[in-house]
């Protein structure tokens, strides 16, 4: 990779952080991300990972969010590593008046981003077996914890950047849907009982030698843990529509990921949680298609009908238990 000339905003973050004192640095401008620019930044140190987020999104939709959320994506990092040391990076700085988070730097050499690994096919049951019992760690951890829900006043945040943008913009596209939509939204808000990550997605997933490990707690706030249960396996139902061939190994990931999350809840009845989880799902489903985030891979308006029918269908009659969801959008795609 070729290296560039640092921003200046970056520089002085790091000077000012005691992580260099160098007048100019040199570094790489990682992609991927569409709420931050994100750089490999090479110090006297070493290289470090620094992202600074942005006001607009980098959507085709107009979305805008605070840029304070990266210091909340900073606190959530200390938690999670209290709550389980190799479940994220370590955290090495941030900046609040410039909004820039500097952490460890992991070397794609050995942390695979866990998106691209599925895009293959390899959907490994041991690794949706970790992720379920990384969640349900951080969840558990904090949720024991409570005294941690004033360090996350970011309601606001959290309703602008995923409640908003994924529930009440499909609300708009589907009018006879959009009851059922803003339940969802108030069953979130009102079930608040630990920290969520709030972006539980495969392309924030890396798999290192000790386990998966979580990156961009933008989102991060104290809500529903049932949202990043639901986003997560969201996912897994989505890249049957992007590799096929591999259909029933997702399915069965995203049976072991739901076992292994809800064997573990100890906060709450695990019955509750899974019944929040099985009508929210259909609902964030729904939303990587007509929201305004739809996944860059579903590109086929078929495909788009598929979800559309599941979803609808789920969202007027819900289902109480996840493997519920999962059967009826498996008999959909003939799986």
């Amino acid at each position: 990779m070729s290296k560039s000339e640092v921003p200046k905003e970056f520089v002085r973050a790091l000077n000012e952080l005691s992580l260099s004192n160098a007048s100019s640095l040199w570094g790489t401008p990682l992609t991927g991300g569409v709420s931050s620019d994100i750089w490999r930044i090479d110090t006297e140190k070493g290289s470090v990972c620094a992202k600074r987020a942005l006001s607009k999104l980098r959507v085709v939709a107009d979305w805008y969010a605070p840029v304070e959320r990266n210091l909340f994506e900073a606190r959530w990092l200390q938690v999670a590593r209290q709550a389980f040391p190799a479940c994220a990076p370590e955290l090495l700085g941030q900046h609040p008046e410039l909004g820039v988070l500097v952490m460890q730097y992991l070397d794609p050499d050995h942390y695979r981003v866990w998106k691209q690994e599925l895009r293959a096919g390899h959907a490994d049951s041991q690794t949706a077996q970790a992720m379920g019992q990384v969640l349900s760690k951080i969840h558990s951890y904090a949720a024991k914890n409570s005294h941690l829900a004033s360090e996350f006043p970011t309601d606001k945040i959290f309703f602008e950047i995923r409640l908003a943008p994924y529930l009440l913009a499909t609300a708009e596209r589907h009018p006879k849907l959009a009851h059922a939509l803003e339940e969802l939204v108030l069953q979130t808000q009102h079930n608040a009982k630990t920290l969520v990550h709030g972006d539980v997605s495969p392309k924030n997933i890396l798999l290192g030698p000790q386990g998966p490990l979580l990156l961009d707690a933008e989102c991060a706030t104290w809500s529903d843990p049932a949202f990043d249960l639901a986003f997560c396996l969201n996912h897994l139902l989505l890249k049957c529509l992007w590799t096929p061939a591999s259909s029933a190994d997702f399915l069965n990931c995203f049976k072991v990921l739901k076992n292994s999350y809800l064997t573990s809840v100890d906060w709450e009845e695990p019955s509750d949680l899974e019944a929040r989880a099985a009508r929210l799902l259909p609902g964030l489903l729904l939303a990587r298609v007509d929201g305004k985030s739809p996944v860059e891979y579903v590109t086929q308006e078929h495909q788009r009908d598929h979800v559309r029918h599941v979803a609808s269908t789920l969202l007027i009659k819900p289902a109480s238990h996840l493997q519920e969801v999962a059967q009826a959008w498996a008999k959909d795609l003939r799986i």
